[in-house]
């Protein structure tokens, strides 16, 4: 015989091999492939996007989730021989938008370096020294 047994929020079914040799009288549900927030990947069946996939990384609800729908919207229905060259307008305004969010949406850049403009400004010079030691020693 089973037993179940409740531990904060979880809960413990204990089973029996008896239980386990009856067929099982689960029924699954069927699942409704017009719900527009099932989990279904980027574009629904009907061909639209699908705004609720996880893929879009919360992108589409953040502060400029209308700028980025409107420029991914855009792409994705572009029927232009370069995929999304009628979209430039869209996706500089979403740009523009992420910038004024430097927090939630960090430039490409600034995530795969760790330098400080400091940093960068002393390598810089470090660099121009070596070429110009180089110029006067060309031998050494």
């Amino acid at each position: 015989m089973s037993s179940v047994r409740q531990e904060g929020k979880d809960k413990i079914i204990f089973v029996t091999k008896e239980d386990h040799e009856s067929p099982s009288s689960a029924e699954l549900v069927e699942e409704d492939p017009n719900d527009p927030y099932e989990e279904r990947g980027l574009i629904l069946p009907n061909g639209e996007i699908n705004w609720n996939c996880p893929c879009l990384g919360g992108m589409a609800s953040g502060p400029c989730g209308t700028e980025f729908k409107d420029a991914f919207s855009c792409f994705h229905y572009s029927k232009e021989e370069v995929k999304g060259s009628d979209c430039l307008e869209q996706f500089r305004a979403m740009q523009e938008c992420m910038q004024r969010y430097p927090e939630l949406y960090p430039q490409e850049d600034e995530k795969s370096s760790n330098k400080t403009s400091q940093d960068s400004a002393e390598e810089s010079g470090a660099d121009a020294n070596k070429l110009q030691y180089n110029v006067i020693h060309p031998s050494e």
